[in-house]
């Protein structure tokens, strides 16, 4: 009876296990949860064997007293049969031989007696397995219930976590990649870039100054000539040279050709 107490605590306080607790105090759930599994299918599995025998032991109980209430009606049969055999005996006036009868029927009647006794006795003890069966039965289902709901825990969670890692490894690929953070390879390149158009930017202006100081130059030295030319004209007693520009522009305003300034000449000449 303590080993049956003992089975019918255990499955009790399995049954009663709050799966979130022990949820909560894992490590690592996966791995927990794993582990609760196999212990609680390998305590299923002893209990379904302690469950077992406790039903085989009932079983026998029943079939005992199940003989011993045939058995008393059996010899209960005897005792009366032999009881009418003595009665018919007796009738026959043969007193001695009906007393043999009686006293078989008397030997009949106390193994019936027995028999009703230990089926009786037997009788408490098998209402108490009776009993102590059905709560197994029952605790046993119970804890079959909660393996299914325990796995079926197992397998969100364990879904769950993995889509969450995946998450995790998507977010931190994306914050590595942050193109305002003067740090990352993207900032770095578009430096690079500004950097080059900055120098392009430099050489055209500094390609274009250099075109202006040569203008530059051709115009002094256009002056210079200019300047020279007169100096000479001066000391040799020449005429200063009026500029190109000027005398065309004279000589289209008064109309006169190259032909007619020569003759003017020549008659200056001819009256000095």
């Amino acid at each position: 009876m303590a080993e049956k107490q003992s089975i019918l605590g255990r499955i009790a306080q399995l049954t009663k296990a709050n799966i979130n607790a022990l949820i909560d105090r894992a490590e690592d759930p996966q791995k927990m949860l794993d582990q609760l599994v196999r212990d609680y299918t390998s305590s299923i599995a002893e209990a379904e064997d302690a469950v077992a025998v406790t039903i085989g032991n009932l079983r026998l109980a029943e079939q005992d007293h199940a003989a011993d209430v045939a058995e008393a009606r059996d010899w209960g049969q005897k005792a009366l049969a032999a009881a009418q055999k003595a009665e018919d005996v007796r009738a026959t006036g043969n007193e001695s031989e009906a007393a043999r009868f009686d006293n078989l029927a008397k030997v009949a009647i106390g193994k019936q007696i027995s028999a009703e006794n230990e089926a009786r006795a037997a009788e408490p003890m098998i209402s108490s397995q009776n009993e102590v069966v059905d709560k197994l039965k029952e605790g046993l289902q119970q804890m079959r219930v909660k393996l299914d709901e325990l796995k079926s825990r197992r397998d969100q969670l364990v879904a769950r976590s993995k889509t969450a890692q995946a998450q995790k490894t998507v977010q931190g690929a994306i914050a590595s990649i942050n193109i305002l953070d003067p740090t990352s390879e993207i900032s770095r390149f578009e430096e690079q870039v500004r950097r080059e158009e900055a120098y392009v930017a430099g050489q055209a202006e500094l390609q274009g100054s250099s075109i202006e100081d040569q203008f530059a130059e051709l115009e002094d030295y256009g002056r210079n000539a200019e300047v020279e030319a007169r100096l000479a004209a001066l000391k040799g007693g020449s005429p200063v040279p009026q500029q190109i520009g000027a005398t065309a522009a004279g000589a289209a305003a008064t109309g006169t050709d190259e032909g007619s300034a020569d003759v003017t000449a020549d008659e200056d000449k001819t009256a000095y």
